[in-house]
């Protein structure tokens, strides 16, 4: 039986996606233009606007990227762990190395929340989409942890999201900005009494 191969269109999208995400990730969105992913990918502008049909396209698609990389780092490795507090967990860790080891620059949406958050438009739409998908899993996360017994069961699921998303904003500013060498062992400690207060 033959194997269907990727198209090769689909391929240098993929490609080039990859490039795009690890710019937005050192320099910011903002600084994601046709023009600064041709040099980084080594293709010629006119070959960019096959794939891409404007600078807000290619950001958009670029944050596309970027939450599928998050699901492979992050969400799909912690599905492997037992459901409750122990996928909790590993959300929570595999998550820190997002911020710090999986890109270049740490999470892109982290940045782009900052660059885009008074403007309107569709990238910002797009950002607030996945930023709002990322803290969705961590409340579904959360009433798991309450059906397998592990959270009590008034937990109140937005409060728990909205303190682990501070936890791991502030571990992202304290490790990448100001180069504290304890962010690490601060928000691990934050989330453990997080974690402990649900229980």
């Amino acid at each position: 039986m033959r194997t269907t191969q990727p198209r090769k269109g689909t391929v240098t999208r993929a490609a080039v996606l990859a490039h795009g995400l690890d710019i937005a990730s050192e320099l910011g969105l903002e600084s994601l233009t046709i023009g600064t992913l041709a040099d980084r990918a080594g293709m010629s502008k006119s070959g960019l606007y096959a794939h891409f049909a404007s600078k807000e396209d290619l950001q958009c698609a670029v944050l596309d990227a970027g939450a599928d990389r998050f699901i492979d780092a992050v969400m799909v490795p912690a599905l492997r762990a037992p459901r409750g507090l122990p996928r909790i967990e590993a959300i929570q860790r595999l998550w820190m190395q997002w911020e710090t080891d999986v890109l270049p620059g740490g999470c892109p949406f982290i940045a782009a929340a900052s660059d885009y958050d008074d403007r309107e438009g569709p990238v910002r739409d797009r950002t607030a989409h996945h930023i709002g998908r990322m803290v969705a899993a961590v409340e579904r996360a959360a009433g798991i942890a309450i059906d397998e017994g592990h959270f009590r069961a008034d937990l109140d699921l937005a409060q728990y999201a909205f303190e682990m998303w501070c936890v791991i904003v502030g571990y992202h500013q304290h490790a990448r900005m100001l180069r504290r060498p304890d962010a690490a062992s601060r928000a691990l400690t934050a989330l453990e009494e997080l974690n402990a207060r649900a229980a």
